[in-house]
Parts: C-alpha cells; structure tokens; sequence
C-alpha cells in the first residue's frame, strides 16, 4: 500500500469524510450538542496521569495501548466538534 493511500484512510481520514457537513442533516441545535461532548472527568484524570508516566517514560505495555486508545477518542471527539463549528459556521450560526 503506497503511503498516500494509507494516510487518506486512517480511521480518522474517513470518520473526517463521513462527517463532511455538506453531507450531515443537523439541526444547529444538534451541532451545539456535539460541542459539548467532552470525555469524563474520570477518563480526563486517567488520561492525565497516563500522560504524566509517558513524559517520564515509564509506561508499561498495557498503559502504552491505553493512552493510545485515549488519544484516539479524543482526536475522534475534537474532529466531530471541529465539524459542528464548521456546520454552525456555514450557516451563519457561529462567528
């Protein structure tokens, strides 16, 4: 696979894609809703403290993988809000 190819379909290139709001049917008070998606502050403090070992460069295996799922989440979760603000943005709705 050419490394294009493989960078135009990562999970979140085609999340991105299937997102595309000249595609979405929202209602602007469902992308307000979208924006106020955050992870809990449960996962937030364990994402933080993962994040604390990974600067000092002690994660074991399994905390490697589960700071990567948390990265993954929230890139996801940033990339749906990123859509709701340009969904409100083209309908006039956010400055």
């Amino acid at each position: 696979m050419s490394p294009q190819l493989a960078e135009n379909n990562t999970e979140a290139s085609i999340l991105g894609r299937a997102m595309d709001p000249e595609n979405w049917k929202l209602t602007p008070e469902a992308a307000r809703s979208i924006l106020t998606l955050e992870l809990s502050p449960k996962d937030r403090k364990r994402m933080d403290a993962l994040a604390a070992k990974a600067r000092s460069g002690s994660l074991n295996a399994d905390e490697e993988v589960e700071i990567e799922n948390y990265r993954q989440v929230a890139t996801l979760v940033e990339m749906v809000k990123s859509k709701a603000r340009l969904f409100l943005k083209k309908a006039g709705l956010l400055s």
